[in-house]
């Protein structure tokens, strides 16, 4: 804990949507999409896990601080508060250390009350001396935009254009829009690009809730070939950059560089949409998905989370690559994709 004046330290309390809080999120420079209360609702709708929301207030009752916790429940992997659930960012928004400290405590004060053994944020202010600090697991990606079609193209890295290239030879069409038939592309496609990777699948009613709650704030792009979807991705925007998402291939979608024309084309589309930067999202350190952003010309930025957990009680584990799940993705990746499809659901909406 900070050594703040008491008198200084604000008071925390649930704070309702509003103009208040819209007001805020809009003015504070660290403000994601993870920590709209929109997303708090989808992440309610697809998955079925409740939210709180907490507000920090100065004396004159003004907000100076913020903090949204998802209350994800799961049987296999324990409970958790978690800002933000099924996020990469996230954590304490506040004005200063003292705000950050009074937050971090609140929010482990109703983690107490709740029963739940631990709290997780994604990013944010740091939240003190008993939180446990990670920044050596995962890294951001984010990089400008071109200022037209072609120079996008010469943007990227030599030996990732010649791909970008022969994809835009090949005999592939674009999609995009966030409609019922969108929708259910890019979950088709995504869902065997996970079952493939050895990992279930999140519920539809998920991407359809991030749909609906972001409205013209979120979009679906994907990549045909013929009229069989082969790579998609779902994207989220915000303050002029694009987000790609939730986003996958099939098994074909290699040998034809779908992907490499997914990823040119949402460059394009995110421009074309007044965006000025493209950020690639979060992969761990050492994976091959961290080494395909860096191909594209991305560098990488560590991303910081913290945790807390009750004495004699560890955090979460919920990372398909730690070593005692080897078995259980291994047998997923074999599963027939329609099982996949039906229980996989059960299973990943406890991942948040």
């Amino acid at each position: 804990m900070s050594l703040a004046d008491p008198a200084s330290v604000p008071s925390v309390a649930p704070v309702a949507e509003g103009p208040a809080l819209a007001s805020y999120l809009a003015q504070h420079d660290a403000t994601t999409p993870f920590h709209e209360p929109r997303w708090c609702r989808a992440i309610e709708q697809g998955c079925g896990h409740g939210y709180h929301l907490l507000g920090a207030t100065d004396k004159s009752g003004a907000l100076v601080g913020y903090l949204p916790l998802t209350h994800v429940r799961s049987k296999l992997f324990g409970d958790a508060l978690v800002s933000s659930a099924f996020a990469v960012g996230g954590g304490i928004l506040a004005d200063d250390a003292p705000t950050a400290d009074a937050l971090a405590d609140a929010a482990w004060g109703l983690a107490h009350r709740l029963g739940v053994g631990s709290v997780e944020l994604r990013g944010g202010a740091a939240p003190g001396a008993d939180w446990a600090r990670d920044d050596a697991t995962y890294a951001g990606f984010i990089g400008d935009l071109a200022e037209d079609d072609a120079a996008q193209l010469l943007a990227i890295p030599r030996k990732q254009r010649a791909e970008v290239r022969k994809s835009l030879d090949g005999m592939l069409t674009v999609g995009s829009g966030g409609d019922r038939e969108e929708g259910a592309a890019h979950y088709a496609v995504y869902a065997e690009s996970v079952r493939n990777l050895g990992t279930p699948v999140f519920p539809r009613k998920l991407f359809s809730a991030v749909l609906n709650a972001f409205g013209e704030d979120a979009d679906i792009l994907t990549i045909y070939e013929e009229s069989k979807p082969v790579a998609s991705v779902l994207s989220l925007y915000h303050r002029g950059t694009v987000m790609p998402y939730w986003g996958g291939g099939t098994a074909a979608a290699r040998s034809l560089r779908a992907n490499e024309r997914l990823y040119y084309e949402l460059m394009l589309h995110a421009r074309r949409r007044g965006c000025t930067r493209f950020d690639f999202g979060r992969s761990k350190l050492g994976t091959g998905a961290y080494a395909y952003k860096k191909n594209w010309g991305f560098e990488p930025t560590p991303l910081t989370y913290y945790a807390r957990s009750a004495e004699g009680q560890g955090p979460r584990s919920i990372n398909p690559l730690d070593a005692r799940y080897r078995l259980q993705v291994a047998a997923w990746k074999k599963l027939p994709l329609r099982l996949a499809n039906r229980i996989g659901p059960l299973i990943a909406r406890g991942l948040g």
